[in-house]
């Protein structure tokens, strides 16, 4: 959460000519409701059946760059999915490199009226093991802007056996 997945695979779909899709947007724009309103309504549980649906999808496309939502990789379909169909990115963000990207924004159900700090500690730790798993590439977000992060991807995967 915070890592920049969304900036970067936009700039990163530009460099390399292809789509760009968020998971999370295409998950509003297919319901017509927001994130956090899926939440309130369904619950996390809900909500990540439906990511894991829109994950499958976009994982039998080719020419696309997607940006998962933060807890896509807590459920093994979704690691399955992406390790076997895609060149996998972890965008390694620290968490105070996340608690400031993610001040100001309101719409994040996960961090809503809790500890931001405390939260996203835990969320790392959980999630770390599993991104690091799955990554075929890692890069640390530290003193990155988006397009050279963008720019890194796009030289590994250039370097990739067809």
């Amino acid at each position: 959460m915070g890592a920049g997945k969304s900036t970067v695979g936009r700039v990163l779909a530009q460099l390399m000519h292809a789509e760009f899709i968020d998971s999370d947007g295409e998950i509003e724009r297919r319901t017509g409701a927001d994130i956090p309103w899926i939440f309130e309504i369904e619950g996390e549980d809900g909500f990540r059946t439906r990511e894991s649906q829109v994950i499958a999808e976009l994982c039998s496309r080719s020419g696309v760059v997607v940006a998962t939502g933060g807890g896509a990789v807590m459920r093994e379909e979704n690691r399955r999915l992406m390790t076997a169909t895609g060149f996998v990115v972890y965008l390694k963000a620290t968490v105070r490199e996340q608690v400031r990207r993610t001040a100001k924004d309101s719409k994040r159900p996960l961090l809503a009226g809790k500890n931001r700090s405390q939260v996203l500690s835990d969320l790392f730790a959980l999630r770390d093991p599993l991104y690091s798993d799955v990554a075929d590439l890692t890069l640390p977000t530290a003193g990155k802007n988006a397009r050279q992060l963008a720019e890194s991807i796009a030289a590994a995967v250039e370097l990739q056996p067809v």
